[in-house]
């Protein structure tokens, strides 16, 4: 009997880019689905609703940042970009309009492979109405509002305790500078990204066995971070 293979739909003009990723992604087992145009993209995932989406921003019919905008205002499961396109404007414009996460061609096939498992295995375990977020040694208590790091209270300020709860509600999503300010702070915030510095430095130091070297707030470089 057929194992219930996570089904994944590619929207990439370039042939031989769909040739490798089905390649690649069937190998590890993946369903794999294709498109060349925003069009049949959009009309693939509504119809096969799959359980991730790579998406090239580059498209003949219509910018790929519009249809992930146009995407995500219905679908609720892992969109990952893969672009050629690396300056900061446009991954953080596409992380701000809902990506989960944003590679840049040409991709490591590891890397892009470990990142998609974790979107899908995030996807598929987020309880929407969880109270309690846990890790291997930490304990975030959405309602009660408390933090625990190996069975031990973790003492933080309001501030530090709001940041943190928006990091473990967003697991494994590359969040924006911008978006965490204007989350925590509010819009006059949006460029002060040295003060989220020192805050995410000062959590870091309660949270993280080695703040030098941290293993659960994660700095995507000139980006934001990631919270795994």
């Amino acid at each position: 009997m057929e194992t219930n293979r996570a089904q994944v739909l590619v929207i990439d003009d370039e042939p031989q880019i769909r040739k490798l990723l089905q390649i690649n992604l069937e190998s590890n087992d993946y369903k794999v689905i294709q498109a060349s145009s925003a069009k049949e993209g959009l009309a693939l995932a509504a119809s096969h609703l799959p359980d991730a989406v790579l998406l090239d921003i580059g498209l003949p019919d219509k910018s790929g940042h519009e249809l992930l905008k146009e995407l995500k205002s219905w679908y609720n499961k892992p969109v990952v970009i893969l672009s050629v396109i690396d300056n900061e404007e446009d991954i953080v414009r596409a992380l701000d309009n809902g990506a989960t996460d944003y590679l840049t061609k040409p991709f490591r096939t590891r890397e892009l492979l470990a990142r998609l498992r974790s979107a899908i295995r995030i996807s598929q375990n987020i309880e929407p109405n969880a109270v309690v977020v846990s890790t291997r040694d930490l304990e975030i208590d959405l309602v009660a509002r408390t933090v625990k790091k190996q069975e031990t209270i973790v003492k933080l300020t309001s501030t530090e305790y709001n940041l943190l709860a928006l990091f473990a509600k967003n697991e494994g999503k590359v969040l924006t500078h911008q978006y965490i300010l204007k989350e925590i702070w509010g819009y006059g915030y949006q460029t002060e990204t040295q003060y989220l510095r020192v805050f995410v430095g000062t959590l870091r130091k309660k949270i993280e066995d080695s703040p030098n070297h941290p293993e659960h707030i994660i700095t995507e470089s000139g980006v934001g971070y990631r919270f795994q």
